[in-house]
């Protein structure tokens, strides 16, 4: 039986039969889900070892830096798969990302072998590249001795291919003919609604479809529900409060944070689209956010959406994924919208974060690191994740597609494949790559605060942040 069992998934992954026929025969035999799932991954590795040496560092050891992300549980849950492939020992530490991104900087920055490669944020490379402290991937990808032949590269979604490299000129276009792919995407969140279906039924309003509609539905569920504010968005001192919502609904405006021209970068935050922008969100908060907005983290605007006390978010929707399962008390309660800011725009267009895999320039055994990179960005490992484990959102194409993956998705997660399918293609990093990114970024978000708390009027502190900025810029020989 177990000879006809693989026989049958073998063909399916060298794709001599259909899905729906594959479905049939598992049927036939009496496979539960279970097993099917146990039983394709099988097939997937079989044929990932295919033509390939994979054993060719067996003995190696690696050494991983992760952040602890449900990413990395998913892949700590496949390792063994990767082990018996190529016959590498794999050990990590694991860090909270609290503290997660200072020990990747202390450990890149001084040069130890120590980790051969580590979750990253895109953002991160425009700091660790220009430094040499990781490694341009793009010799690994484009040498067939060294990558498998079913890799295919082009399957990663193209905004996040293109999100991930970069030429190192500051203000230099992500993605250009000249970039260098610091990072290979493993795992992405763009930002769209999440919201409270029971409150939004309650109160007798609809999902808001741009930024006038957000602020005036976020103002009656606060009004009319008697407890939870109208709307979480990130509040606190920092750039990460600008990258996600916020930027996504500037960027739909087509607005920018700067303007290049002759190689020199020029603040553009306090445009005539800028400043209307900033008073809506301002007003928005203002009226409908948490009083402790200034405070607010990912952590924040997520858990207060899980716990009742916020009616929507315009975060990162795998944020609102989490909220819907586990022991959050409006578990099953939560919906999921795509979201253009600007009523004239003919679709989304979601700033995003991008977890990635690095690899450490000062390593060691760099082509071993490879191997393992490529197995954990591969389609195989996708699939695993995105079937049995909260791998999401995924990063290949030839996942979304996956018919378990989605009917696992939508039967849990109504409208999360429709936002996410709609949003998907205008989904990349909208920031200008430049050094001064978390400083300027963080500077940006310092002014917000301010504005929010009435000590700053919207126009002026826009223009004084701008004058401010392009000093910075000249200072450093970039304005």
């Amino acid at each position: 039986m177990y000879d006809k069992e693989k026989g049958l998934f073998d063909a399916f992954v060298k794709q001599q039969m259909s899905r729906r026929e594959l479905i049939r025969a598992t049927g036939k035999l009496g496979l539960g889900a279970a097993a099917t799932g146990i039983l394709l991954n099988q097939a997937q590795t079989r044929a990932m070892a295919a033509d390939f040496d994979w054993m060719k560092f067996k003995g190696s050891k690696l050494k991983l830096l992760l952040n602890k992300h449900p990413y990395a549980d998913a892949m700590i849950a496949n390792i063994d798969t990767f082990k018996t492939m190529t016959g590498m020992e794999v050990s990590y530490d694991i860090f909270a990302e609290d503290v997660y991104f200072d020990k990747v900087t202390a450990a890149l920055s001084s040069g130890s072998t120590e980790y051969d490669a580590f979750m990253t944020g895109a953002y991160m490379t425009w700091t660790y590249g220009p430094a040499g402290w990781i490694t341009d991937l793009n010799e690994y990808i484009k040498d067939p001795a060294k990558t498998h032949p079913t890799y295919n590269w082009d399957d990663m979604l193209p905004g996040l291919r293109a999100s991930t490299a970069w030429n190192g000129v500051p203000g230099g276009e992500l993605g250009s003919a000249d970039a260098k792919q610091w990072c290979i995407p493993w795992g992405y969140e763009l930002n769209n609604i999440s919201y409270n279906q029971k409150m939004f039924d309650k109160v007798g309003v609809q999902v808001p479809k741009n930024i006038g509609e957000m602020v005036e539905v976020a103002a009656k569920l606060k009004a009319d529900l008697g407890g939870p504010y109208g709307i979480g968005v990130r509040g606190s001192r920092s750039w990460a409060s600008i990258h996600p919502g916020f930027l996504s609904g500037y960027a739909n405006f087509g607005e920018k944070d700067f303007n290049v021209a002759d190689g020199k970068l020029k603040a553009a935050m306090n445009t005539a689209g800028s400043k209307a922008f900033h008073a809506d969100w301002v007003k928005m908060i203002q009226d409908s956010g948490a009083k402790d907005w200034s405070t607010h983290t990912w952590y924040q605007v997520g858990t207060d959406l899980g716990a009742g006390a916020s009616a929507m978010i315009f975060d990162a929707d795998i944020l609102g994924y989490f909220m819907n399962g586990g022991d959050n008390k409006e578990k099953g309660n939560i919906g999921y919208a795509p979201f253009s800011a600007n009523p004239a725009a003919s679709a989304p267009t979601p700033n995003v974060w991008i977890w990635s895999l690095g690899m450490n320039n000062a390593g060691i055994q760099k082509d071993a690191a490879w191997y393992f990179m490529q197995w954990a960005s591969s389609t195989e490992h996708g699939l695993f994740g995105a079937q049995k484990m909260d791998f999401v959102n995924p990063v290949r194409a030839s996942v979304w597609k996956d018919e378990i993956f989605r009917k696992r998705i939508d039967t849990a997660y109504p409208g999360y494949l429709n936002q996410h399918d709609v949003s998907a293609p205008g989904a990349k990093i909208y920031f200008t790559a430049q050094p001064l990114f978390f400083d300027l970024t963080t500077q940006w978000s310092e002014t917000l605060q301010k504005m929010v708390a009435r000590e700053l009027p919207v126009d002026e502190g826009l223009d004084k942040m701008a004058e401010d900025i392009d000093s910075k810029l000249k200072e450093a020989g970039l304005g």
